[in-house]
């Protein structure tokens, strides 16, 4: 198995896994602790327009999408900012028509793409230099901005009129969010596909939860976990030629259970206690 790291595709399937789980930690966390998974979800699968736009016109797929995924982005900010409860219906309506966009777009696209089946589904060990080119500014600018918005992005995610009443921009703060959040699916759509997107933002992040105290903890052992869960995949999918973005969210869920069976043996522990 060793004799396979010669392999360029090989290596760039490492070097991607590793840019894609730092953002998932970075992110996912945030996603988790703020309680906007569907909203991801939403910024995601709206994503989906932007692939559909690039193959129509012959662009390159991922500043494409990027583009498209950034938009999307501050739309559902905007939305969903007043209140994310009353907003679901709105970002219903945004993930249906980028999805439906895709698909009419690549309907009208002469020919077939097998590299799409990569962007739905994931395929790490197809990605390329160019790709990798592309997430290192993304990842060093979602680093960048973590690192400037650190102390409001906290006080937002636990108590977010406590940070209002101390004059923190938290509708400010929320937009970069959901602009980062956009930067983090481009990235994750080519490890997991657009599909699965959500899965790797969010159980590592929830497994971290549970093992950590404080949110740059949790951002941390995130990071940690998204990497392993992604090696893990990556070897099983090349071994057994499986699917790696399926292969990759089967072994997170995979731990994610377990995480939760030893946390459920810990509190019947406790109760007898």
């Amino acid at each position: 198995m060793i004799d396979v790291l010669h392999f360029s595709f090989i290596q760039h399937a490492i070097l991607a896994g590793l840019f894609t789980s730092i953002v998932c930690g970075i992110i996912g966390s945030l996603v988790v602790v703020n309680r906007i998974v569907f909203i991801s979800g939403g910024i995601a699968h709206a994503s989906f327009g932007g692939i559909g736009i690039a193959y129509f016109l012959r662009l390159p797929v991922m500043p494409s999408t990027l583009g498209f995924t950034v938009l999307s982005s501050a739309v559902i900010a905007a939305v969903s900012a007043e209140s994310k409860q009353r907003a679901d219906a709105t970002i219903g309506v945004i993930w249906a028509v980028g999805m439906a966009l895709g698909i009419i777009l690549i309907d009208l696209t002469p020919g077939y793409n097998v590299e799409l089946m990569g962007f739905l589904f994931g395929s790490i060990l197809t990605v390329s230099l160019f790709d990798l080119w592309m997430m290192v500014p993304l990842a060093g600018l979602i680093i960048g901005l973590t690192m400037i918005f650190y102390k409001g992005f906290l006080a937002m995610s636990f108590d977010e009129e406590f940070a209002k009443s101390k004059g923190i921009p938290v509708k400010t703060l929320y937009f970069v969010l959901m602009i980062m959040v956009g930067l983090a699916v481009v990235m994750v759509i080519r490890v997991v596909g657009l599909i699965l997107v959500i899965a790797l933002l969010s159980i590592p992040p929830y497994i971290a939860e549970k093992y950590t105290h404080s949110l740059k903890g949790m951002m941390f052992l995130s990071s940690l976990l998204s990497y392993f869960f992604i090696l893990v995949g990556l070897y099983f999918s090349y071994v057994y030629n499986l699917s790696s973005g399926a292969t990759i969210i089967m072994v997170a869920a995979g731990f994610f259970f377990l995480a939760f069976l030893v946390d459920h043996a810990r509190e019947r522990q406790h109760v007898h206690e």
